[in-house]
């Protein structure tokens, strides 16, 4: 699958994870996290293990711009927390696995590099909260259900659902979501602004293909990836703060920016009339 994208790239696996629940390559600025679990990608502590270990890589590789994150197979992108672990596992795992769950999604979130999920097939339970750390959403039409159904076992969406969700969606949406389990079709979770754009690829392998090249887009030379991280930390860094305290971090970060050869590269283009090729510096 991952040989499909382009025949112009190739995308090696470039970091061996730990507990083979998860893949990662590069190719080109991007960097693939694939959850590997079938037949459902259930996640546990060991692939949430190898998610902390894929994010970290791909934050300290200075050649990696983008990341995307998908699911193995066509019928799940993730269907959440692997609940016959947590059905043997003492309430004290379960509150450590919560524990380090919300730590690697916030370093997700954290991570100043643009992060797409690509949701092809279901992505229900801890599976839309992975998705709900990522920056952007983009599903293929047709090939599943989202939702956040917890509440059917007796327990809350608790890798951070409900409070990303409301934050997404407002208060009133967010509740009758979750305590309804309701699973809602890609195109409705478009309409209420929970996925951020939907594609048409008759396969996954084709869908994958065209999540690929659209995180391409945010790469350099076309475009000024340094920027682009910037804006993520902005918006998530300061999004729930006050609004001096906002503009605040704003301005640190353009601050920043301001100094980077990409920002003189950018406004030279500018002026000049031309097309900027940006460097990630």
């Amino acid at each position: 699958m991952i040989g499909r994208v382009n025949p112009t790239r190739s995308f090696q696996n470039t970091c061996a994870l730990t507990h083979g629940k998860a893949t990662y390559a590069t190719a080109d600025g991007v960097a693939l996290i694939t959850l590997t679990n079938p037949p459902a990608n259930g996640y546990s502590y060991e692939m949430m293990r190898d998610l902390d270990q894929a994010i970290l890589e791909a934050r300290f590789d200075d050649s990696v711009q983008a990341i995307v994150l998908a699911g193995q197979g066509e019928k799940f992108f993730c269907a959440g927390a692997d609940i016959g672990m947590l059905h043997g596992v003492s309430p004290a795992f379960k509150y450590a696995f919560c524990l380090h769950a919300n730590e690697t999604l916030q370093r997700l979130e954290r991570t100043p590099k643009l992060v797409i999920a690509a949701l092809s097939g279901h992505c229900v339970g801890g599976g839309l909260e992975i998705a709900l750390a990522c920056d952007l959403r983009v599903a293929r039409r047709g090939s599943g259900r989202c939702g956040l159904p917890e509440v059917s076992l007796g327990v809350l969406p608790g890798t951070g659902g409900t409070q990303r969700l409301v934050r997404l969606l407002g208060k009133s949406r967010a509740i009758e979501l979750m305590a309804s389990g309701r699973l809602v079709d890609y195109a409705e979770a478009k309409e209420m602004g929970l996925v951020d754009a939907l594609r048409d690829e008759a396969t996954d392998a084709e869908f994958l293909a065209g999540v690929l090249e659209y995180a391409h887009g945010f790469c350099t030379p076309g475009k000024a990836a340094m920027s682009v991280g910037h804006i993520k930390l902005a918006v998530q860094g300061g999004a729930d703060l006050p609004l001096d305290a906002g503009l605040a971090l704003e301005r640190e970060l353009q601050a920043k920016l301001f100094a980077s050869s990409d920002a003189s590269e950018g406004i030279a283009a500018f002026v000049e009339k031309r097309k900027a090729q940006f460097r990630g510096h």
